[in-house]
């Protein structure tokens, strides 16, 4: 990792009052099957999913390099993150397929990138603004690149 810059991701409060993480059942649903998986037979209870870090400012970082060489960007995401499957929430290598948005997690969105034919990342629907988002639901607070909408 590169210790001269942050890391692109924060750890997550998990243990706020009334914040569900999605916790439980990935062991304690198999543990009592008829048959034996290989977690099982060594005891590993090891979880399937990662819980507990926020890809917020890795999402802000990418977008505040759009119009650069997508090599050098993803050199440097990749050198700050624990792994980088996250930057592709976001960043379509190909062009069909790129989204104009992007949902991270309840009430989350970022503008969707892509890689253009010259290398170059780019906003994947540069006229698309916070204040042109629908929220999904009423009673939750929503973020478009950090910006509220849906909040009139």
């Amino acid at each position: 990792m590169n210790k001269d810059k942050s890391k692109l991701y924060k750890k997550v409060n998990t243990r706020t009052f009334n914040v569900h993480h999605n916790f439980g059942g990935d062991y304690r649903d198999t543990r009592h099957s008829n048959k034996e998986t290989l977690e099982q037979a060594k005891g590993k209870m090891s979880a399937k999913k990662e819980r507990g870090l926020d890809y917020t400012p890795l999402y802000r970082f990418l977008i505040s390099k759009v119009g650069s060489d997508w090599n050098e960007v993803f050199s440097e995401a990749k050198s700050r993150l624990d792994k980088a499957e996250p930057i592709f929430a976001v960043v379509a290598l190909k062009e069909d397929e790129k989204q104009d948005f992007v949902r991270i997690g309840e009430s989350s969105y970022f503008s969707g990138l892509y890689v253009d034919h010259n290398n170059i990342l780019q906003l994947s629907n540069p006229n698309l603004k916070a204040k042109d988002m629908k929220p999904f639901c009423p009673c939750c607070t929503h973020t478009f690149n950090g910006e509220l909408f849906g909040t009139e």
